[in-house]
């Protein structure tokens, strides 16, 4: 097939060492990409001066889909986050985040839940100020939560949808109108809503979501696909990774209406950063989320397959995983059985 054009951003720390290991199983397997490489973050800084280049924007508006490597958001530099002004530019409205068990020996057995976050709403919308009394300017602090019924109602939809094509059971809608009557109540109504379109199809659940907080812990298996609001996503979706062990073996997506953003949801790991001893799962998995939406699912299902096998016989793990391997003699283990 002819190679899709795929944007490619290395990212800061260990995101150039993760993303080179990365683009080298993606090659063993056969995926079909012609790779576009363009920087941002801090090495955007340091190469032309903007944390996000207008020639990556570029790229993306060209290709439509991206795999990017972790970004520091540099100081002082007029933007809150990089990773959130791309999601902004191009309306990624869903966040998509699987987390699955891949290392024997922890806590939890067969986890194998996905969560999807709204990605552009809540508290981070970042509308808020100081509010001065007397002297002090900054007596008190208000932030704002924005919700509307048009952007609750897409990624509620586009929840039953992924669930539909991806052969889901259930979606729990996670929520705090309890408390938030207005805003998350206006979420929660949407949510609704759009569920009552898949009755018959997706079975339905809402939660509150300091008991799927707990439940989560004490009960993963009880779900199967939850979809909520930006932040409490954020965390939830942190937690998830937790029942799997760690942000290190879990990918996400940025998905909107015309373009997709593929990462690793861990950081830059400076403390790591020209160590050698990364570990380039996430990305790696990352990268399979990217194939299979630009319609290399086989290639995809290979690469995830030869990880859960290389990780599963405890050889040539990375630190963080238990072994002492670096990220490239890692990369080749997986290699290896791409090959085997």
């Amino acid at each position: 097939m002819p190679a899709t054009v795929v944007t490619l951003i290395p990212g800061d720390g260990i995101g150039p060492d993760i993303t080179q290991a990365t683009l080298r199983i993606l090659d063993a397997a056969g995926a079909s990409v012609q790779w576009d490489t363009h920087v941002a973050g801090v090495a955007g800084v340091a190469a032309i001066g903007s944390p996000l280049p207008e020639a990556t924007l570029e790229s993306i508006r060209e290709t439509k889909v991206a795999l990017k490597g972790p970004l520091t958001t540099p100081i002082g530099v007029g933007f809150r986050s990089v990773n959130v002004a791309l999601r902004k530019e191009f309306d990624l409205y869903a966040n998509v985040r699987p987390a699955r068990s891949l290392l024997p020996g922890g806590r939890y057995r067969d986890i194998d839940l996905v969560l999807i976050r709204e990605n552009t709403e809540g508290l981070y919308v970042g509308v808020e100020h100081y509010i001065g009394m007397g002297d002090d300017p900054k007596a008190a602090a208000e932030s704002v939560m924005i919700i509307t019924r048009y952007g609750a109602e897409r990624v509620v939809r586009f929840a039953f949808e992924y669930a539909l094509r991806n052969g889901r059971r259930k979606v729990t809608l996670a929520h705090k109108a309890n408390i938030l009557k207005f805003t998350q109540g206006l979420f929660l109504e949407a949510g609704r809503n759009v569920a009552q379109e898949y009755a018959g199809k997706v079975a339905f659940e809402d939660m509150i979501v300091d008991a799927t907080a707990m439940n989560l812990v004490l009960r993963p298996e009880r779900f199967d696909l939850l979809v909520m609001e930006n932040m409490f996503g954020d965390i939830l979706s942190d937690l998830m990774a937790g029942l799997v062990g760690g942000l290190g073996l879990v990918p996400g997506g940025n998905i909107g209406k015309h373009t997709a953003i593929f990462e690793p949801v861990h950081g830059s790991a400076p403390d790591l950063t020209g160590k050698g001893i990364a570990n380039p799962t996430a990305m790696l998995l990352a990268g399979c989320m990217m194939l299979d939406h630009i319609g290399q699912t086989g290639v995809a299902d290979r690469i995830r397959q030869a990880v859960e096998g290389q990780i599963h016989s405890g050889e040539s793990l990375t630190p963080d995983m238990g072994g002492t391997a670096t990220t490239g003699q890692y990369a080749d283990a997986v290699i290896r059985r791409l090959n085997g």
